[in-house]
């Protein structure tokens, strides 16, 4: 019988392994289709459609990413990789939060395209447009654009200190460090273009068609040459990690409450 741990293990795996498949072919389309580039997330999405058993594809992304979001939604919720309770903790734990809602916005993205319903591409711009609309909605938007501004932060120092490599097992491809630390910095940027498009929607009245997506983001930056190429090549990479990761990450126990009382680091 498998137990809760161990289908919360699976799941996030999952989720790992439906990040792998985003950031790569997000690399690779910024690097050889400049239409598709243009289109943000909706010309990510639309190439994994084209692919063969495409929505097979989108459909275990829509899981796996959702899978993430809900872990990542795990470390504010019940500090689940032991953060901490300081200023530092909570600023990871808060980072964490931003990337879990940006995941579901992924995860919703994707389930769009796997029913045929997704040609627009902007679920994200709905979903601000919502938030927008009621009251304290821009303030909300702001503030998860500083939530943005901390998961950048964090990812930064995640690729020039290499700590991430602590939660990882040591069976791990030698490569590992450097994919990661590539990756992280690429998504560091990435994560602040994101964080920049939240505070214009929701505290300097850009609007809703400001907020951007990780695809969208990447769009952004095509005008900017050598930065862009740099960033492409490093999403490209920190799939190619996440894909380690869907390997050879460790995973909290989960604790008979559903909630995890230490990380578990064996």
């Amino acid at each position: 019988m498998v137990d809760k741990s161990e289908k919360f293990s699976w799941l996030v795996r999952v989720g790992y392994f439906s990040r792998a498949i985003l950031y790569t072919v997000t690399g690779l389309v910024a690097l050889t289709s400049a239409s598709r580039v243009a289109e943000g997330t909706a010309g990510v999405f639309q190439a994994i459609e084209d692919f063969p058993a495409g929505t097979a594809i989108l459909w275990t992304m829509v899981l796996g990413l959702f899978g993430y979001a809900l872990f990542r939604f795990c470390s504010p919720l019940f500090d689940i990789e032991n953060e901490g309770s300081d200023a530092k903790g909570w600023g990871k734990r808060i980072g964490h939060a931003g990337s879990a809602i940006g995941h579901i916005a992924l995860s919703g993205s994707a389930f769009k395209f796997a029913t045929d319903s997704g040609s627009s591409g902007g679920g994200a711009q709905e979903a601000a447009s919502g938030v927008l609309g009621v009251e304290f909605g821009g303030l909300l938007l702001g503030l998860l654009g500083l939530a943005f501004f901390a998961a950048a932060a964090a990812q930064a120092k995640k690729g020039i200190t290499g700590e991430f490599m602590n939660r990882i097992s040591s069976a791990a491809p030698d490569p590992t460090r450097w994919l990661g630390g590539a990756g992280y910095l690429a998504r560091a940027v990435v994560f602040g273009v994101i964080g920049v498009s939240l505070l214009n929607a929701g505290w300097f009245g850009g609007g809703s068609d400001q907020v951007k997506t990780i695809g969208d983001a990447v769009a952004s930056l095509a005008d900017d040459g050598i930065w862009f190429t740099l960033v492409a090549i490093g999403l490209l990479l920190f799939g190619l990690f996440s894909l380690v990761l869907a390997r050879y990450r460790i995973i909290p126990d989960l604790g008979a409450e559903g909630k995890v009382p230490k990380f578990r680091a064996t």
